[in-house]
């Protein structure tokens, strides 16, 4: 019975709470005309992160590889 309400909440706090800005976008995309600007700002959003941690992770690759350390454990 306790495992049934825990998932139970972990639904509930899906479908009510963290899901309720992708229903709002879903409904306002449909009723607008720059949709294709907002439906992908996530996504740019995303792109533009992903860019970011890439190029730190490159700039700490050439850092150790100038160093010599980058295989020694």
């Amino acid at each position: 019975m306790i495992a049934s309400n825990i998932f139970r909440w972990i639904g509930s706090l899906f479908t009510d709470l963290l899901f309720t800005p992708f229903h709002w976008l879903r409904l306002s995309v449909a009723h607008a005309d720059f949709g294709w600007w907002i439906s992908n700002a996530v996504n740019w959003g995303f792109l533009v992160v992903l860019l970011c941690l890439f190029a730190y992770w490159m700039g700490q690759t050439l850092k150790f590889k100038r160093e010599g350390t980058e295989d020694k454990a």
